[in-house]
């Protein structure tokens, strides 16, 4: 008598494996985009933190620019550190609106041209404060960002 596994036994065991496998990555992926989008969350409040700063300190949002909020740009580019491309939506001189929209991977992936925007009903995140009445809001869509 033989010691040892068919072929059959083991074509059924790389099966398993390939399903779990398969299982693994989809949540890992889905994990990992709502990790990118906790971080845009952040990024915003920050930008929030330095719009009230700059109200404070001028008495209104009007004038407000990307530079006092700590962006480079008005939107910020896409590049491989950056998952969000972050802007003002609007600004009256009690309320700001930011938007964070998801770029492709770029860099960090390697596999979508870096710099650009993903195409179509992109995944945003935004938020909308009024200075005035104190109230935040919150909205956002796509890849379970929100």
């Amino acid at each position: 008598m033989r010691k040892g596994f068919t072929l059959l036994e083991l074509i059924i065991v790389v099966i398993i494996i390939g399903i779990l496998a398969a299982i693994g990555f989809a949540q890992y992926s889905k994990v990992a985009e709502k990790a990118r989008g906790a971080e845009a969350r952040v990024f915003l409040g920050h930008m929030r933190t330095l719009a009230a700063a700059f109200r404070l300190e001028k008495g209104t949002l009007v004038g407000i620019t990307a530079s006092d909020l700590g962006m480079s740009a008005n939107p910020q580019p896409c590049d491989s550190a950056n998952y969000f491309s972050y802007s003002i939506s609007s600004v009256s001189s009690t309320t700001i609106v930011l938007n964070a929209a998801r770029c492709c991977g770029g860099g960090a992936t390697g596999k979508e041209p870096q710099g650009q925007l993903i195409a179509g009903d992109r995944p945003n995140i935004a938020l909308e404060e009024n200075f005035e009445t104190g109230s935040i809001t919150w909205s956002g869509s796509g890849l379970g960002l929100y």
